[in-house]
């Protein structure tokens, strides 16, 4: 779901520099390049916000992507889900380096030897259930795309295999599959449910959304494609193959402003803060935590997640300066480039504001 541009705010050879607000000229190189039919992006410093969009709504009728759109968020996701599980951590319902098999006894293999930790920094050695053929949302499946996955459906395929035992780092959807059975578990509700509950109506996150079997994206949106090599509009999917790995929709607005308060530890403990932001070295260019990215820019730090779901790309970035990014992109006939996505990540946290 993450993996093809994981790696992309890694800096490595971009100097910092530039204006540091607006980032339309690199949007707009990005589109006329063929890496999007739209782009987004949302930029703050805590003080000032701008926004803008551009490309088209729609390949073939045209018209104007709005700034306030709404796009899948793909492995974004996890991060509502992490926080709620670690909601529930600060509420003595479940212990980070307790078992799995202690809240779902018999679920996961080997899950006397899984902990909560394992599975919200992918360090549990499970097998992405996303591997295998035909259970991918990031590939073109035809009329499959409209078919509806329960959790265990997912997990049957998951647990068929196993990992190769290289004491590698390896990141699976399948740990929040189970992150999210583990969360209905405790709470006796649809893990969607205590996202909304806890993150999206406190928040006043008015324009996130869990769509369950929902095929659809709201309106307004910007329509998402894959080359077949011609393309083809991957907009509307059934995306309950990603459940609590990455089904959820949202806005540029709404997830600044989620990021912005879980990292200023206002939906979590201090020390539950500070557990999410404890990482793992993963060997892909970045660090994880709980449910959490760490990026090293040559700047510092910035923390957040990104996502993929065929037709999205999904980066929600933050440094503890306040300075925030947040961009949705809708790739073309290729994806963005690692040195045109890191430019626009450089730019906003590393230039000069104004």
């Amino acid at each position: 779901m993450m993996q093809t541009m994981m790696n992309v705010l890694v800096a490595v050879t971009v100097a910092a520099g530039g204006q540091g607000a607006g980032v339309r000229p690199e949007l707009e190189r990005i589109v006329e390049g063929n890496g999007a039919t739209a782009a987004l992006a949302r930029v703050s410093d805590g003080n000032r916000t701008w926004s803008d969009a551009v490309g088209v709504r729609d390949v073939r009728r045209g018209g104007q992507p709005s700034p306030n759109g709404y796009f899948r968020i793909g492995s974004v996701t996890k991060t509502f889900v992490a926080t709620v599980v670690l909601q529930l951590v600060d509420e003595g319902k479940v212990r980070l380096d307790a078992p799995i098999d202690q809240y779902l006894p018999g679920l996961v293999p080997d899950g006397e030897h899984i902990t909560v930790r394992h599975l919200l920094n992918h360090t549990s050695h499970l097998y992405d259930y996303m591997s295998e053929p035909g259970y991918s949302t990031n590939r073109w499946r035809g009329d499959a795309r409209f078919r509806s996955f329960q959790p265990r459906e997912l997990l049957e395929v998951a647990f068929a295999k196993k990992l190769p035992d290289d004491g590698l780092w390896h990141y699976s959807n399948t740990n929040y599959v189970v992150l999210g059975l583990l969360v209905e578990k405790l709470t006796g509700r649809a893990y969607g449910e205590e996202v909304a509950r806890r993150v999206l109506r406190p928040l006043g996150l008015r324009h996130t959304v869990v769509p369950g079997d929902r095929a659809g994206v709201p309106s307004p949106h910007a329509k998402g494609y894959e080359p077949m090599p011609g393309l083809v509009d991957a907009t509307r999917m059934n995306p309950s193959l990603d459940w609590a790995a990455g089904e959820m929709i949202s806005t540029t607005a709404d997830l600044e402003r989620f990021m912005s308060a879980l990292l200023s530890g206002k939906l979590t403990s201090a020390a539950s803060l500070r557990a999410m932001r404890t990482t793992v070295k993963t060997g892909a260019g970045f660090g994880y935590g709980l449910g959490l990215q760490a990026y090293t820019l040559p700047c510092g730090t910035v923390w957040g997640h990104s996502g993929e779901l065929i037709g999205y790309q999904t980066f929600a970035f933050r440094a503890d300066s306040g300075k925030a990014l947040t961009m949705s992109i809708n790739p073309s006939t290729r994806n963005p480039s690692t040195q045109e996505v890191m430019g626009i990540a450089v730019k906003v946290f590393c230039g000069a504001a104004g």
